[in-house]
């Protein structure tokens, strides 16, 4: 069996180490990457509801409009 020196031992773990910081700050640059991306997210999906709630608002006073017209099918 070979005999492992204590150099090459001290090479592979110096090498996973250097491995394991180039992890860590790809990883810290995803993070920083998502965050940038969370606020228009967030802000997109804040529109959205607003354009929800005003087309249910038009929705029901065409509703009521609608009704009070007797344009609709109901009768009343």
């Amino acid at each position: 069996m070979a005999e492992v020196s204590t150099d090459l031992t001290y090479e592979v773990l110096k090498r996973l180490q250097d491995q394991g910081t180039r992890v860590q700050e790809d990883i810290r640059g995803i993070r920083e990457e998502q965050s940038a991306i969370r606020g228009p997210a967030n802000a997109a999906q804040s529109d959205v509801y607003e354009i929800y709630d005003r087309l249910d608002c038009a929705d029901r006073r065409l509703e009521r409009i609608e009704r009070r017209l007797a344009l609709n099918d109901e009768k009343v």
